[in-house]
């Protein structure tokens, strides 16, 4: 079973645009989580434009599914993530005025000391730990090198190719990724512009998928759909339906 993750980071974006407290990211999550979603995501950034920290603190109170905290390992979301302690921290090489998340982590670039001692760091505070990876079957291999539980494919680039005849091509360094960090123990999930469309194949065909993790197209959806129809589609379409 490929679990689903629902990030509610786009219902914060939507209450911050007006102020106050409507639509309220607790009660969301609560709604996807009675539609049958095995867990909940979020990414604060240092600006809190859309999660915000005191959201993190709150939904961490009292989630009865599991919590996955991504964002870049700066002071301040270490010490967040130490203090609420999910089931899995996401590291994304983010800097902090990006819009959304549009790389994964070059090992041959960054400081793999700092790193490992980050991803140790996390795993003090009883959290696996999952990093962010392009479809670069390389990158997948170096995970291990700091201590990664998992890997979290960057599936950007399979979104836009999936309705091209480019998709198969494409596709074939996912499954080649995949392939390679199954091969060096690691756990694999995907995330980034997965939709209804494009969901069934990446199940279907992403050797090892364990887990997604998706916000901006389910939340986007729900709009029309209603949020619990809407996550019970989603995860139909990881089923197979």
């Amino acid at each position: 079973m490929i679990r689903l993750s629902v990030n509610v980071n786009k219902v914060a974006t939507l209450r911050n645009a007006r102020g106050g407290d409507l639509p309220r990211v607790r009660e969301a999550a609560e709604v996807a989580i009675a539609a049958g979603c095995h867990g909940i995501t979020v990414h604060p950034r240092p600006d809190e434009r859309h999660i915000r920290f005191a959201d993190v603190e709150e939904l961490a109170g009292w989630l009865p599914v599991e919590f996955n905290i991504e964002g870049f390992p700066a002071e301040p979301w270490l010490r967040l993530v130490e203090r609420v302690r999910p089931a899995q921290a996401t590291l994304v090489p983010d800097p902090p005025d990006v819009l959304t998340s549009n790389a994964g982590w070059r090992f041959g670039e960054v400081d793999r000391v700092w790193l490992r001692e980050i991803v140790a760091r996390l795993h003090e505070a009883g959290c696996r730990v999952s990093l962010f990876v392009d479809p670069v079957p390389a990158e997948a291999e170096a995970a291990p090198s700091v201590g990664a539980d998992r890997v979290e494919l960057y599936t950007e680039e399979y979104a836009r190719a999936f309705p091209t005849p480019d998709r198969d091509a494409v596709f074939a360094r996912y499954r080649e990724t995949a392939e390679r960090a199954l091969a060096v123990g690691l756990g694999l999930n995907a995330g980034h512009d997965l939709d209804l469309e494009n969901l069934p194949f990446l199940a279907r065909h992403l050797p090892g998928l364990q887990e997604v993790s998706i916000g901006h197209a389910l939340i986007s959806d729900a709009l029309y759909r209603g949020l619990a129809p809407t996550v019970k589609a989603y995860l139909a379409a990881l089923s197979g339906g």
